[in-house]
């Protein structure tokens, strides 16, 4: 399936500095910052820099090297918020949407790294 990039998101006008946003971590090819509109004590959103509409568009198309970068990226902000398991902290959520059923607002590849209370489940086992 070919994916057609909206160069007018608000995720590619933040790369192109025409939208601020609170910078946690930057690397050659991803940005993570913070959610404006925070669900818990550390929410934040985790993007490569290039033209990626959803996880598996990058997955099948994105360099190796912007692939092991954005990876890496968000185990660096998990490491920073100091949340996960492994070193003491509590743990987190990741969450990335993709398409109309995922209910996909944003049309770039974003995670968010949610954390810092209980989240609950993340979906009801009785819907279906």
């Amino acid at each position: 399936m070919a994916y057609s990039y909206d160069d007018q998101n608000i995720f590619a006008k933040i790369l192109r500095d025409e939208i601020p946003n609170d910078t946690v971590y930057e690397t050659d090819h991803s940005l993570a910052f913070k959610d404006i509109t925070p669900q818990a004590p550390h929410h934040v959103l985790v993007i490569p820099k290039g033209k990626y509409v959803c996880f598996d568009h990058f997955a099948n198309t994105a360099s190796d090297a912007e692939i092991v970068d954005y990876i890496r990226a968000i185990g660096e902000v998990c490491k920073m918020l100091g949340i996960p398991p492994g070193d003491g902290g509590n743990g987190y959520r990741l969450l990335s949407n993709a398409g109309q059923d995922g209910v996909q607002e944003v049309p770039h590849l974003h995670v968010h790294i949610v954390a810092g209370r209980g989240l609950g489940r993340m979906l009801n086992p009785a819907a279906s």
